[in-house]
């Protein structure tokens, strides 16, 4: 027998050896929760805070001070992590999960924050920095935002999740401080509630005077209490109009026992504190 002849008939036997391999290999059908844990994997690992960490931990105190003028001198990794918020795909943003999009849409308005005083620092506050919020375009996903769209027609309009107050930095003295890490999807819960535990430990965001019978409150409570009412909505305890009793109910679970007791019996008045728009600057 000839080299062809062998050839031609060892041919068909290999392919029905492969045929019968590829018949008994199983094929996993059930495979909705694992394609979507995958999708979800390889769309946020694609996407790296890996510089936006780099600039926290370098230029951010533990007290969320910054330190502009370093940054400002050395922002190549601030202008590359914002770069890369252009050509992340809405395609694979929309496989995140809603915890993951809550952080990006934090890390993304703190970080164009950052961009946004270097571009105009030295200045004494944000609010001295001409259309900041309303003006000042951004692009995110191939998409022009401002910081006010940011805040108030994606995060407070598309999730129902109030603790973003307590991660959303605006660079002043009265925010919460900027933490010297990225929010992430994983994490999200349990930063926001340490950032609120800060928050709240500060006299100039909050303070329980028994003596007075006053309770002070950031700001921060009085223009966005509206945004804890879906979650903290309560009639029964507390005081004030249904914003103040919700602000209240969602504090206290924060609180030692006396002071959550002293909060729900409502034998107070609430005042609000002055805001600080001081630049957090280092």
């Amino acid at each position: 027998m000839n080299n062809f002849q062998a050839l031609t008939l060892l041919i068909p036997t290999l392919f029905l050896m492969y045929s019968c391999t590829t018949e008994t290999t199983p094929l996993n059908l059930n495979t909705e929760n694992s394609t979507e844990s995958s999708i979800t994997l390889a769309a946020t690992e694609a996407f790296s805070y890996q510089n936006y960490e780099q600039i926290l931990s370098t230029y951010v105190d533990k007290n969320g001070k910054v330190n502009y003028k370093a940054l400002k001198e050395n922002r190549k990794k601030l202008d590359e992590f914002n770069a890369s918020l252009a050509t992340l795909s809405p395609d694979d943003f929309a496989n995140w999960t809603e915890k993951e999009k809550i952080a990006f849409w934090i890390n993304t308005y703190n970080s164009l924050t950052l961009l946004a005083i270097i571009e105009n620092y030295p200045t004494k506050s944000i609010r001295d920095i001409p259309g900041v919020w309303t003006r000042l375009q951004f692009n995110v996903m191939g998409k022009e935002v401002t910081l006010d769209e940011i805040e108030h027609k994606i995060l407070r309009v598309q999730f129902n999740e109030p603790r973003i107050h307590m991660g959303l930095v605006c660079a002043s003295i009265g925010c919460p401080i900027l933490l010297q890490e990225a929010y992430t999807g994983d994490k999200l819960g349990e930063q926001l509630d340490k950032q609120t535990r800060k928050f709240i430990a500060i006299n100039d965001n909050f303070k329980i005077d028994k003596q007075d019978n006053k309770v002070y409150l950031s700001s921060i409570f009085k223009w966005f209490g509206e945004d804890f009412i879906s979650q903290f909505k309560i009639q029964e305890k507390f005081t004030g109009n249904d914003k103040e009793r919700a602000v209240l109910n969602f504090l206290s679970q924060y609180l030692d026992e006396s002071e959550k007791e002293y909060l729900m019996n409502g034998k107070y008045q609430i005042k609000y504190l002055d805001y600080d728009w001081s630049l957090n600057d280092k």
